[in-house]
């Protein structure tokens, strides 16, 4: 059994590296062009290059994303801007319009091309017509059940690799082909500009009486009508395997960095757990449920893999996150002879709090804050002040890069 690809998101440099010190086989990034997510940082093309290059010096492919669904005036530019990342090696580029397809097999042929799920493939057919073009990955649409999936991993060549998304906020529209938010802002979302309408709540106004506001469900906040919940498949590791799925696709270029290392460090335990001994894996369910639910989140579904999703896969009374643990800080050094972790600063927190690093390797170390002292050595009780660099006393070695947060429920606690 091939042990599939863990494909994690990096909305930015940053992200990117947090993803590859969590354990990330591979990340998808976009530049500020032809991408799918034009409110995320992206990367300039130095950025892109410094991710690139840091990604393969550990080992870690990246593919970017050109998955916009073209216009005539959107093709200018797009063979020079291929042109400038052929000097950069990516391991592959994400398309889904034919157009930039085509554009890309002339000035690129040495990079892989993936197929988007914005393609909308849902049969062995068309996947099959997609890799007679020079298409080395498909990412399914994500319409498609285990049952579908297993049928088309048998009618498509072994040569071409089968990518899912396993994790994260779902589309409401059909393989993200949406008109709301272009009709509605005049945003586009097949040009990476989506305003996600899909997440606001709706009333039904009848034609001859205007400003009268019905609400379509009894409810006294609205009801988000079109607001699904989130995609989790952390418990069917073993069945998306089976099904011949080769990379696990997380959902979240905009998301933070508590996000990527929460959802990579879980899933990267789970997979690696479930190739070593399923019954391990499924000893430990318990745990990766409750890590998966330390990052902001949406209430979970698993969408359509097992079944066509029912009225249940709605929330109707919210369009707000879940979110148990706010994202403190980030370690960018340690110095071991005076105890003392140098961080960056991303949230409030004050003397007394208690906090959890993040390891790499799956532990969760908690400590209660001592004392807090910026750069100049000078206390303070709080830190307030958006990525100020600080210095805090911890017994423990910690790395560069690792993760600090804080649960939200607690109170403040006496050092």
């Amino acid at each position: 059994m091939k042990k599939p690809e863990l494909l994690i998101p990096a909305g930015s440099l940053e992200n990117l590296v947090i993803a590859v010190k969590y354990g990330a086989d591979a990340v998808y990034i976009g530049g500020e062009e032809f991408g799918l997510r034009a409110k995320a940082k992206n990367f300039t093309l130095e950025h892109m290059k410094q991710g690139i290059d840091y990604a393969h010096e550990h080992g870690v492919k990246v593919y970017v994303t050109a998955n916009i669904i073209a216009h005539n005036d959107d093709l200018e530019g797009v063979s020079d801007y291929f042109r400038q990342l052929k000097d950069m090696k990516p391991d592959g580029l994400i398309v889904a319009d034919p157009g930039i397809l085509d554009i890309a097999r002339a000035e690129i042929p040495e990079i892989e091309l993936h197929l988007s799920t914005q393609a909308n493939n849902t049969n062995y057919a068309s996947i099959n017509f997609w890799h007679k073009q020079g298409v080395k990955r498909v990412v399914v649409a994500r319409e498609l059940s285990f049952k579908e999936i297993s049928t088309i991993r048998l009618r498509t060549t072994k040569d071409l690799d089968l990518e899912a998304f396993v994790h994260g906020a779902m589309c409401i529209s059909y393989s993200g082909r949406c008109l709301l938010s272009n009709y509605m802002t005049e945003r586009d979302a097949n040009k990476g500009a989506c305003t996600h309408p899909c997440r606001w709540t709706y009333n039904l106004v009848e034609e001859t009486r205007p400003g009268q506001y019905m609400p379509v469900y009894e409810n006294e906040r609205g009801t988000y009508i079109y607001n699904s919940k989130d995609l989790c498949m952390i418990e069917y590791i073993g069945d998306l395997i089976k099904a011949g799925i080769h990379s696990f696709k997380i959902e979240g270029r905009m998301k933070t960095q508590l996000y990527v290392a929460t959802v990579t460090r879980t899933y990267r335990q789970a997979i690696d757990d479930y190739m070593k001994d399923p019954k391990l894996y499924t000893k430990n369910l318990p745990h990766y449920l409750e890590e998966i639910k330390k990052c902001s989140h949406r209430q979970f579904t698993t969408g359509f893999y097992l079944d066509k999703p029912n009225g249940e896969e709605q929330i109707y009374d919210t369009n707000t996150y879940i979110r148990n643990y706010t994202y403190v800080g980030k370690v960018i050094d340690y110095v071991k002879e005076e105890g003392m972790a140098i961080i960056e600063q991303r949230n409030k927190f004050v003397v007394g709090d208690e906090l959890e690093i993040m390891k790499r390797d799956g532990r969760n170390i908690v400590f209660i804050v001592q004392a807090i002292y910026d750069l100049d050595g000078n206390g303070q009780e709080e830190a307030p002040h958006p990525k100020q660099i600080l210095r805090i006393p911890i017994d423990i070695d910690v790395e560069k890069d690792e993760i600090i947060r804080k649960k939200e429920e607690q109170k403040n606690k006496t050092p």
